[in-house]
């Protein structure tokens, strides 16, 4: 079921972001992308606290991206990592490219 749910989300030329809104990484990251103009619709938080299947969630995003925590940013189908990563390639410049080769942005 988490399985499935990650996919179907993922699908799609959006940045989704897997995050718990107490989490200061997670708004770091949203801090981040806050600072970038957004086609409507390409970009989706999911807040994964509280659902009945968070431990399963965090279980498949451990399988397919190497960590278990969030937040868990995916640029297209690829995960770009957490909030420190996204900060890092904020301040790289490299985040805006990724984001127009996807036609997130404005």
């Amino acid at each position: 079921m988490a399985q499935q749910f990650v996919k179907a989300e993922l699908k799609g030329d959006k940045v989704v972001v897997f995050l718990k809104p107490t989490c200061p990484y997670c708004v770091m990251a949203e801090e981040v992308l806050s600072k970038y103009p957004f086609k409507p619709g390409h970009l989706k938080k999911i807040d994964i606290s509280g659902r009945d299947d968070m431990q399963s969630l965090q279980d498949y995003l451990q399988e397919i991206t190497g960590a278990r925590t969030v937040p868990r940013v995916f640029i297209g189908e690829e995960c770009v990592g957490g909030g420190s990563d996204v900060a890092a390639l904020h301040k790289s410049g490299a985040l805006r490219g990724m984001l127009e080769s996807i036609g997130a942005l404005q």
